[in-house]
């Protein structure tokens, strides 16, 4: 795949990025997710601080379910592994 350059504001300051061609659509909505959560903040609250701004605007995003932020990922479930190993050691401790 192919890499592009890419230029997207953000808060007002242009950010120049490389991403992947198949990337450059979902950079471009986040910014403006980004963007439109930013505005909103500002019509609502008496807030005109942009760091302020863009800590608000990252909590909102990050805390909305389904959404195009990027959740965290799941912890993985080791239950199985774990009972295996058990298994496992057990056999091995009549072995010895």
């Amino acid at each position: 795949m192919s890499k592009v350059s890419l230029k997207v504001v953000v808060a007002g300051r242009t950010y120049p990025l490389t991403v992947q061609e198949s990337e450059v659509e979902k950079v471009q909505r986040a910014a403006d997710d980004i963007n439109k959560a930013i505005k909103q903040l500002q019509d609502n609250f008496a807030v005109r601080d942009m760091q302020d701004l863009l800590a608000m605007t990252a909590l909102q995003l990050s805390t909305r379910s389904g959404k195009t932020a990027a959740a965290p990922a799941a912890a993985p479930d080791y239950t199985e592994a774990t009972e295996a190993l058990k298994r496992l050691s057990e056999d091995l401790d009549t072995l010895a």
